[in-house]
């Protein structure tokens, strides 16, 4: 099948996607074109009718933009799960973060905590307001700016803990991951895809849709620190 596609996507996928974006395209005649920017800021842009073909969020963002009209209703397609992981700058202490009691005391440990503006930032800022330590911790958390890795901020001194999809921790320089979160306070993102309502291409996009969800994808998703859904 012939594509040529102009997908955004949030930096959680940017990698996976490049990957399978060039393994799609061996299979057909076309080129599958995708920006990775920071979650908040594709939303905007597909709100604004920026003409993409599809967009890849994670999918309560997604089922949202539908809900307002900007995604062909009943296209969007779950294709992986990604856990949220915590990291440390290379060379520096591991706290313990075995459970939710652990992963609390490091917190209130650290000089300053990162997080990012998408899913896993808005996770460890409910988890703050649940603890009732907003009072503590509200002044030592960075956000960092969209499109900008956490890991960065670790990387640099920044923050020296960090909280971000493992998918966006895997492989940054600077950084040593711990672990992921405990599965009490685990909230595994799930990453979709669907049509836009501004796409040129509507069937292009569903077929590549289709192909990010299919069994063909699953071996990428897993070197990506993600699982098929």
């Amino acid at each position: 099948m012939s594509t040529s596609l102009r997908g955004i996507s949030s930096m959680a996928t940017r990698q996976i996607l490049a990957e399978l974006a060039e393994a799609y395209a061996t299979s057909t005649t076309g080129q599958v074109a995708i920006e990775s920017v920071g979650g908040v800021d594709a939303a905007k842009r597909i709100r604004a009718g920026e003409a993409f073909d599809f967009a890849v969020l994670a999918s309560d963002a997604l089922a949202q933009l539908e809900r307002d009209g900007f995604m062909v209703p009943g296209s969007i397609l779950g294709f992986a799960q990604s856990p949220m992981a915590v990291a440390v700058q290379a060379g520096a202490t591991r706290p313990a973060i075995s459970d939710e009691a652990a992963v609390r005391a490091a917190m209130l440990a650290a000089r300053a905590i990162g997080i990012s503006t998408g899913p896993s930032g808005n996770h460890v800022i409910k988890l703050v307001r649940d603890w009732g330590l907003e009072g503590e911790l509200s002044k030592r958390i960075v956000q960092a700016k969209p499109g900008i890795p956490v890991a960065t901020l670790l990387a640099s001194g920044e923050v020296d803990l960090g909280f971000q999809q493992l998918s966006e921790l895997l492989g940054a320089p600077g950084i040593e991951i711990i672990d992921v979160l405990p599965q009490a306070i685990q909230p595994m993102t799930i990453f979709a895809a669907g049509i836009c309502k501004a796409a040129a291409n509507a069937a292009g996009a569903r077929d590549f849709i289709e192909y990010l969800a299919s069994d063909r994808s699953a071996d990428a998703k897993r070197r990506h620190g993600m699982t098929p859904v």
